[in-house]
């Protein structure tokens, strides 16, 4: 699996791409967003992990030249700021997902596991978890055969859970991602929607993680 690093910090990217390399994956590395684009035109990869603090200031032109091109390849942003603002941002212009600086080598495998996971289901907008299918071309669900009608926002967020299934996804997490919803602000709406996700699939799909958050359950149907 080649991945294309995109990182300026030369220390660090030399110990990622060390990393990496015991993980099993083919690393190659650009330190500008310029290189960027072109090592993207020239060479196939399966993963981009991309600093958002680019000398260049090209990071975000990446994202936005990979999404209008229609590439589904998976982005993994690495950034030193932890601002809802900044991550909103990367996730708006095409981000899959991000991880804070400085790098802790597990999370770090983690995600790449999970994006890696993520786009190998990923058919032509469908995605499938234990005996749950949704279209996102035409936000149709399907449970157990059975068309299950949701709302958009319903869709959006069962689409979040079944991107990472099995993951935790913490209160915050899922406000961040609500925000993006038409710009919706209910302080109690994540609970709303997992209510009724519960109750028109099953109520053992979605989990709650008691102080920590919710989780997708891919194994609550066996």
């Amino acid at each position: 699996m080649r991945i294309l690093l995109v990182e300026d910090d030369i220390a660090l990217a030399k110990g990622m791409i060390t990393s990496l390399k015991h993980m099993g994956y083919q690393p190659e590395h650009c330190v500008n967003g310029k290189q960027a684009l072109l090592a993207l035109a020239d060479s196939n990869f399966s993963l981009l992990i991309l600093d958002l603090g680019l000398p260049d200031g090209f990071a975000i032109d990446v994202l936005k030249t990979l999404r209008k091109a229609g590439h589904t390849l998976p982005v993994l942003v690495l950034t030193a700021q932890d601002e809802v603002e900044t991550k909103l941002a990367a996730f708006n212009n095409g981000a899959d997902d991000y991880v804070v600086k400085p790098v802790d080598v597990l999370e770090l495998e983690a995600r790449i596991r999970v994006l890696s996971r993520r786009n190998a289901v990923r058919r032509d907008d469908l995605l499938t978890v234990a005996d749950v299918s949704l279209d996102l071309g035409n936000l149709q669900c399907l449970h157990r055969g059975q068309h299950v009608m949701l709302t958009r926002r319903e869709c959006m967020l069962l689409k979040d859970f079944m991107l990472q299934p099995d993951r935790i996804l913490s209160r915050r997490q899922l406000e961040e991602l609500c925000h993006g919803w038409d710009g919706e602000t209910e302080s109690n709406a994540i609970e709303v929607h997992i209510h009724s996700l519960r109750k028109k699939l099953d109520p053992q799909l979605i989990k709650t993680i008691r102080g920590v958050g919710y989780m997708l359950n891919s194994h609550y149907a066996d």
